[in-house]
């Protein structure tokens, strides 16, 4: 069960992420030849294996490697491999390190760099290929790609990550200071699955148990007993209790953080992100870093970005609740690896294509939701639009739907402050949004936020309803001055569009805990009911508010099971069961202008 749920994850996140420039056309189709379970050594003595698609023809082609811990053999992973073969390339698509038919210890992250390496100067002298070897696929498999390129194999000439992180501790395993609970544990319980079984599998002989008597004590396995509970986590997954021991940003995340290493990646690369996808913020700072600190010149001019709608949270005309017609269904599938590497390994002209030819575009695809359509940026952030604070008012009654909060372009002067109870033991529920990876059980994407809102520890500032359409596009960030009767506690912010009709549609969200107000690399505890000026990342959007619609600042201190609650005590997050409430306030007036920061272009006069 878990790991149908992960596979689907993952071929959501790959199918849906592709994208098909209208230039791009099938050159010549190939029948391809598939060779499963071809072993290769790593430099340490462990097989790896994986199946190989190729063009059954002579010549010499591109190869595209993809090194997966979701088992090369499922569909999602067949599929493109023969799409992709049949126009003209060698798809290769390995299990890596520890993982299904590979050898070896699979521990996230740890063995990525040195396995790609070897893995990309392995298929690049394989003798069907033609030395250029490209690398695709999404989520973990984007992370496989970056990993590799930190290495910069020289015969590595291009990557296209899908949905996929900069750094695996911020964006990845906790998101400004907090722990990423509901995918870092479903996630682990996933992979576990795997592991389990190879564990089982060692003690698989039958012949060992044969002289059993009576034959009613067969051993089906031959193992005496298998961990449990805890025990199970820290002998199957130990890299989890790992993530929990490390919550500062410190060597264990710097030895394989992307950000700390962009300037040792060397070849051009199509991003693709989406709104409400768990590592957006990831595949935004992919692409912003890379074009100003990749290795070479030629590296830096390569970068390109599209962002799509779903991601991790799904694809289709449907997500979550919103209907976002036929333009979510525009790029489908495997075509746009083919477009991407039609031109950087074969020339082709096509939209990819930003200097020069009848084809040339811009480097930057986003999806404007509301519009429902897509459109070209000549870099993200988008230079054009303009930066805008909203600020918070109220007359100290901004609690839930009922109370009087505000949002305005025009400065605060003198207003009450606005204060909530945050409970660890009555959290606000993660309602939808960037979640992953198993929506069976926790649905992700654009869901209706007036559960939440409905909540007396949730703050909410509402603008008046538009009088014309209005555009939020780009990064988007909450200033808030704050305090709190606890040691620690956390604030969370969330920007919604609301209906006339009053459907409140979540757009994007973020945290700060408040230990990690000044850096993610050392802890500084608040003192009690001392205030403090804190920016809370909610990553970034692009969305137009229709006339008549309202746009709308949520404000509280939890988000579970999303994130992890904080327990306000200052203690230990990992290992710590007591937790104690805390009156969080948050000022808005002259002196203290909290606000809500956006960048877009607006329509009509700010309300």
């Amino acid at each position: 069960m878990f790991q149908r749920r992960i596979l689907h994850a993952i071929l959501v996140t790959f199918a849906a992420s592709m994208w098909v420039p209208h230039c791009a056309q099938a050159q010549h189709s190939y029948e391809v030849v598939a060779q499963n379970g071809v072993p290769m050594k790593t430099r340490d003595g462990v097989t790896l294996r994986a199946d190989i698609y190729r063009p059954k023809a002579d010549g010499k082609f591109p190869v595209i490697l993809m090194r997966t811990p979701y088992d090369k053999s499922s569909g999602w992973a067949v599929s493109p491999g023969y799409q992709i073969a049949a126009h003209g390339y060698v798809v290769v698509v390995q299990d890596a390190r520890g993982r299904y038919t590979s050898e070896g210890d699979f521990y996230p992250f740890r063995h990525e760099s040195n396995d790609g390496y070897d893995t990309v100067e392995w298929v690049a002298a394989l003798p069907y290929s033609n030395g250029k070897v490209g690398m695709m696929g999404g989520s973990y498999v984007g992370a496989t790609q970056m990993l590799a390129a930190i290495a910069h194999p020289p015969h590595l000439a291009g990557i296209c990550p899908v949905v996929t992180a900069s750094n695996y501790h911020d964006g990845w395993t906790y998101q400004g200071g907090a722990l990423e609970q509901w995918f870092d544990q479903n996630w682990t319980t996933q992979l576990a699955t795997n592991t389990l079984w190879r564990l089982i599998a060692k003690d698989t002989n039958a012949l060992l148990a044969a002289p059993t008597l009576p034959l009613t004590h067969y051993p089906v396995f031959n193992y005496s007993s298998l961990p449990a509970g805890a025990d199970a986590t820290a002998q199957i997954a130990p890299y989890y209790l790992d993530w929990l021991a490390h919550p500062d940003y410190d060597s264990y995340w710097k030895q394989w953080s992307i950000e700390e290493h962009f300037s040792d990646i060397q070849v051009p690369a199509l991003h693709i992100g989406a709104w409400y996808d768990i590592f957006l913020g990831g595949s935004l700072r992919n692409y912003m870093g890379l074009k100003t600190h990749a290795g070479t010149e030629a590296a830096r001019k390569g970068q390109r970005l599209l962002i799509q709608i779903g991601g991790h949270a799904g694809f289709g005309r449907r997500i979550g609740d919103v209907e976002f017609g036929d333009e979510a269904l525009k790029f489908p599938s495997t075509n746009v690896v083919i477009a991407w590497y039609d031109y950087l390994f074969k020339g082709t002209q096509n939209e990819f294509a930003v200097e020069g030819g009848s084809a040339a575009g811009k480097p930057v695809h986003i999806c404007v939701m509301g519009q429902n359509a897509y459109r070209q940026e000549s870099d993200w952030p988008p230079p054009e639009n303009k930066l805008t604070r909203y600020f918070l008012h109220s007359g100290g009654s901004a609690n839930s739907l009922r109370g009087d909060g505000a949002l305005s372009a025009t400065p605060p002067k003198k207003e009450a402050s606005d204060k909530f109870t945050y409970d660890p033991g009555n959290p606000v529920p993660s309602i939808g949004g960037s979640l992953c990876c198993d929506a069976e059980h926790y649905e992700p994407g654009p869901r209706d936020q007036r559960a939440a809102e409905n909540r007396n520890d949730v703050l909410v500032y509402s603008t008046k309803p538009l009088a014309e359409d209005m555009e939020v596009t780009g990064p988007v960030l909450l200033e808030l001055w704050a305090k709190s009767s606890a040691v620690d506690t956390d604030f969370t912010g969330k920007l919604v569009d609301a209906s006339p009709e009053g459907f409140a549609t979540n757009l994007t969200d973020g945290i700060l805990r408040m230990r990690y107000r000044d850096s993610q690399e050392k802890q500084s505890l608040m003192n009690p009911d001392q205030i403090y000026k804190v920016t809370v990342d909610l990553w970034a959007t692009s969305n137009v508010f229709k006339k008549g619609h309202i746009m709308r600042l949520e404000v509280s201190s939890s988000n579970f099971p999303r994130f992890d609650r904080n327990l306000n005590t200052g203690a230990d997050q990992a290992t710590s069961r007591d937790f104690v409430s805390a009156t969080n306030v948050i000022l808005h007036d002259a002196d203290h202008p909290s606000a809500l920061v956006v960048l877009g272009r607006p329509t009509a006069a700010a309300p």
